[in-house]
């Protein structure tokens, strides 16, 4: 029990093992949509590619694909960096490091494709 201290309750796992599996649910109908989708832009000219993204439900399943994959990456990582990181200092800079990398890597891939589907 002396280890358990401050590791948070059960319902905080519970919690996140429940947003790890809606997630991964979400991601499957997003998944495959992203897969098809792009399969038929291949070898489309930039035009062609950038008036698909213009059609607003292009648009948001995208961003809703990269935001989903992005949260359910984090999920899962912080389960990997939790279970097998042991120092405190270390596991808690890769922690924010990590959340880091990908709230910046979802924002940057929202921007870029939001720029495609609204800019000229």
């Amino acid at each position: 029990m002396k280890k358990a201290h401050r590791l948070g309750g059960i319902k905080a796992g519970q919690h996140h093992w429940w947003l790890q599996r809606v997630t991964a649910i979400a991601l499957i109908p997003l998944t495959l949509w992203v897969v098809f989708s792009l399969a038929s832009l291949i070898g489309q000219d930039y035009l062609t590619v950038k008036i698909w993204f213009t059609l607003p439900h292009h648009t948001v399943l995208s961003v809703l694909f990269i935001v989903t994959a992005a949260y359910h990456a984090s999920l899962g990582l912080q389960v990997i960096v939790e279970d097998y990181i042991h120092h405190l200092g270390i596991k808690q800079a890769i922690l924010i490091t990590l959340r880091f990398l990908l709230i910046l890597l979802g924002t940057l891939c929202t921007i870029v494709l939001l720029r495609l589907a609204f800019v000229s």
